[in-house]
């Protein structure tokens, strides 16, 4: 049996892990870090790189073919499906390859492979043969895709995750896909521009984080002009067939079914947390079994056990699990000084075309907490610049405090979303006014331009500041 004993062991090595190691050693050198799999993390390997990747592709061909609208005929676009997917994988496994060499620059003795699980609060079991005594620990075990009961037993090889579609050697002809989150709509767009037949089921009509009504009935037009988009379906059955499947649903149109070459399953991801034996560790969980913590400190209820990342079920994005990272191996390397920090202000993208954006709180979260608000709004359709470029669809909706005129937040579906959505959460990390925001410059002609015209309309409907510039001053409508 090897005996480890350490200040502060980290469970999972991806970007909360890693994260979480470099914040635990400024402070300790008495560390090791466990993973059960391959180095690396869900970004570089399965997440945002490789389908930016394939969304890029996909991109390139749309605007091929679409060129039309400017005079320029570029003739038949044909895609090369084993080209576009030897590009994303040759990409991808270069990302990757940034991680492990970062990973592999640490000492030796800091590295462990293995599934860790406790046997009490300050011992882990990793593989059979090793023990590691820890003061302090950071869970960090990350994700992985959560599957609908039955389907891989009555599909087999032909239900994929999302993981899955980066080692395609070509395109399928068809796919069928289920979840309308963020991954479901990158996908099923991008699939389709590469010349893919998609259908989207999603539940409830939403689509990725978006929840105000205008911004969401926006966003159905527009993607459902692309592809076959059922926002509010429910699959009764799927089933194999030879070398494909077959998808039974009901909408509001009825019953109906169809055959794929495969079905994708974007149906949300759940913590790796079942193999770590959180019992005998004595920590608080929530009812999805997450243990209970702040946020703020990475600190499970008040014991010496930390979590970061997507395993704490809280903001799965990349920048997020690396700040719990950060935050918790911080507070790890440092204990019992444990201290809290301030979280950055909300910000969630989705890269399909029109881009979404969701910036500090959302319409559904001020009804909720029954803020009393008011928003504003614009429309892509007329606003100039957008107009110029062709990518003139969507909508702004943008939300201030009625008592202090402070900005809240917003949610776009739009031009230029990733890019509006950063000003946007900066402005409500600052705590600006509609005002300050105003009163900022703004260039012509640009898509912001719009971003103005909406700050304008929550200003009236705060009843603040002086009236709107006259619209003659702008270039259209939603300039």
């Amino acid at each position: 049996m090897k005996r480890h004993a350490v200040d502060v062991a980290i469970v999972g090595v991806g970007t909360a892990g890693m994260s979480a190691y470099t914040a635990a050693r400024a402070h300790t050198d008495s560390i090791v870090v466990i993973e059960s799999k391959t180095y690396g993390t869900t970004c570089a390997r399965v997440g945002c790189m490789p389908s930016k990747l394939l969304i890029a592709a996909a991109e390139a061909a749309h605007r091929a073919r679409t060129a039309a609208v400017f005079g320029v005929h570029a003739g038949s676009v044909r895609v090369d499906g084993e080209a576009v997917m030897a590009r994303v994988r040759a990409e991808r496994d270069r990302f990757v390859g940034f991680v492990l060499e970062a990973v592999e620059r640490w000492p030796a003795a800091h590295r462990l492979c293995g599934q860790a699980r406790f046997v009490d609060p300050h011992t882990l079991m990793v593989g059979d043969d090793t023990r590691v005594e820890a003061q302090r620990i950071v869970i960090a075990t990350g994700t992985s895709p959560a599957l609908p009961e039955g389907w891989r037993e009555a599909l087999g090889d032909r239900l994929l995750v999302s993981d899955d579609v980066f080692d395609w050697r070509r395109l399928p002809d068809s796919i069928a896909v289920a979840g309308s989150g963020a991954v479901g709509l990158e996908l099923a767009q991008a699939l389709a521009r590469l010349g893919v037949r998609v259908r989207l089921f999603g539940r409830g009509g939403g689509l990725g984080p978006l929840t105000d009504p205008a911004a969401m009935e926006a966003a159905r037009a527009a993607f459902g002009a692309e592809y076959a988009l059922g926002p509010d379906t429910r699959i009764d059955a799927v089933a194999r067939d030879g070398d494909a499947v077959r998808v039974r649903w009901s909408g509001q149109d009825g019953a109906h079914e169809e055959r794929f070459a495969c079905l994708l399953a974007a149906t949300g991801r759940r913590p790796n947390l079942a193999g770590l034996d959180l019992a005998r560790a004595g920590l608080p969980l929530d009812a999805r079994g997450v243990p209970v913590h702040d946020r703020n400190t990475g600190r499970i209820g008040g014991s010496h056990v930390f979590i970061a990342g997507d395993a704490a079920q809280d903001r799965p994005l990349l920048h997020e699990a690396a700040d719990d990272g950060r935050i918790a191996g911080d507070n790890a390397g440092r204990y019992p000084d444990v201290r809290s920090q301030r979280r950055r202000a909300a910000l969630g993208i989705v890269f399909c075309e029109p881009q979404i954006a969701v910036a500090g709180e959302s319409y559904r979260a001020l009804c909720r907490r029954n803020a009393a608000f008011a928003a504003g709004e614009v429309s892509f359709a007329d606003q100039g610049r957008s107009r110029v470029m062709a990518i003139n669809v969507g909508v702004l909706r943008v939300y201030g405090e009625h008592a202090s005129g402070r900005f809240l937040g917003a949610e776009m579906v739009g031009p230029a979303a990733e890019h509006i959505g950063h000003l946007l959460a900066w402005a409500v990390h600052q705590d600006m006014t509609v005002d300050d925001m105003l009163a900022c410059p703004y260039y012509h002609p640009v898509i912001e331009e719009g971003l103005r015209t909406a700050l304008r309309a929550l200003n009236k409907a705060l009843m603040r500041g002086p009236e709107p510039v006259p619209r003659s001053m702008d270039c259209g409508p939603g300039a």
